[in-house]
């Protein structure tokens, strides 16, 4: 395996682990939450009713929504998507650009700070290995 591959591969874990990781992790906390979405309709994730005449939200609506947005609503969906894609690239022995890679790890530094102590700060190990793999050449005849 080339190191451009070896480099693509193991950017595409670390996003597929960091994905795949946060979706877990959050449907294991609120699974019961989750489960009523299926009993209720899926609708029932993001209501769209709207307040009649400035009553706030009920408690239930806003956890609602904490929920859909940490975990479908979230970048880790596209996240596992970007995953599946640089893995599928670096099979075909085709660098991702390192404009990708700069922005992974530009998203992934500013949420690490934002949010600290979080598994932000591995993205930028993915992107990085993104911009370091789009800068390697291929060798003739390596394997």
């Amino acid at each position: 395996m080339n190191s451009r591959k070896r480099l693509l591969r193991w950017a595409s874990g670390i996003m597929l682990v960091l994905g795949i990781g946060h979706l877990s992790l959050l449907a294991l906390v609120t699974w019961e939450d989750i489960t009523a979405w299926a009993d209720r309709g899926m609708w029932a994730a993001v209501p769209l009713a709207l307040t009649d005449g400035g009553a706030g939200q009920t408690l239930e609506s806003l956890q609602n929504k904490v929920i859909f947005w940490a975990g479908p609503g979230s970048f880790a969906v596209p996240l596992i998507l970007m995953g599946c894609l640089t893995w599928h690239l670096a099979g075909r022995r085709v660098a991702v650009p390192a404009a990708i890679g700069w922005g992974l790890a530009a998203w992934c530094a500013l949420g690490g700070i934002l949010l600290v102590p979080s598994p932000f700060f591995a993205g930028i190990v993915s992107g990085t290995l993104i911009i370091l793999a789009a800068r390697k050449k291929d060798r003739p005849g390596a394997t």
